[in-house]
């Protein structure tokens, strides 16, 4: 697998191998002993997947204690990270990776950083390794449009779809992170 460093300290975008024969193709998508000799040294305790029709806006989550794997099986995804990590050399960037189910990427997210996704397909699938149980104590959103982040969405002029609690998140300065 190639793994490259993203521009969000500890942040790596992963493309595993894929064997492709008349058949189909196999893909390994995970293994503790080949990730970690790439750097993530993390133990995954949860898998979840998600299903998204195009327009859904999911984020910006995080939690200080989880780490993800994050990749999309059906569909793609603008895929989003923020890094809220106040000690981090890259504290308040964003990058964006356009995630595909054709194409196999991976993206390992750190932990304390936000992540949010824009279902860009209907029926959009993603997948998601976490390093923690989920927790609704330890877990918090930010505003997916906050001003000072100034995240390019690829909306098209249409508004996102977004969940009640989404829609409701505040702004980092609203949560005192700024």
């Amino acid at each position: 697998m190639e793994v490259t460093s993203l521009p969000i300290d500890g942040a790596l975008l992963i493309a595993p191998k894929s064997f492709a024969d008349e058949r189909g193709w196999f893909r390994e998508l995970y293994g503790a002993t080949r990730y970690r000799s790439s750097g993530i040294g993390d133990v995954f305790v949860q898998d979840n997947l998600s299903m998204s029709q195009r327009g859904v806006l999911r984020g910006l989550h995080s939690d200080p204690r989880m780490g993800k794997l994050v990749q999309v099986v059906h569909g793609s995804a603008y895929d989003v990270i923020v890094d809220a990590r106040s000690t981090s050399p890259t504290f308040m960037r964003w990058h964006a990776v356009t995630l595909r189910a054709g194409e196999p990427l991976q993206i390992y997210i750190p932990a304390g950083c936000l992540h949010g996704f824009l279902a860009l397909e209907n029926e959009t699938l993603l997948l998601y390794k976490q390093t923690a149980e989920y927790d609704p104590a330890t877990e918090f959103g930010i505003a997916w449009n906050d001003p000072d982040l100034a995240i390019a969405w690829p909306l098209g002029g249409q508004p996102p779809v977004l969940s009640a609690k989404d829609a409701a998140n505040p702004t980092l300065r609203e949560r005192g992170l700024l």
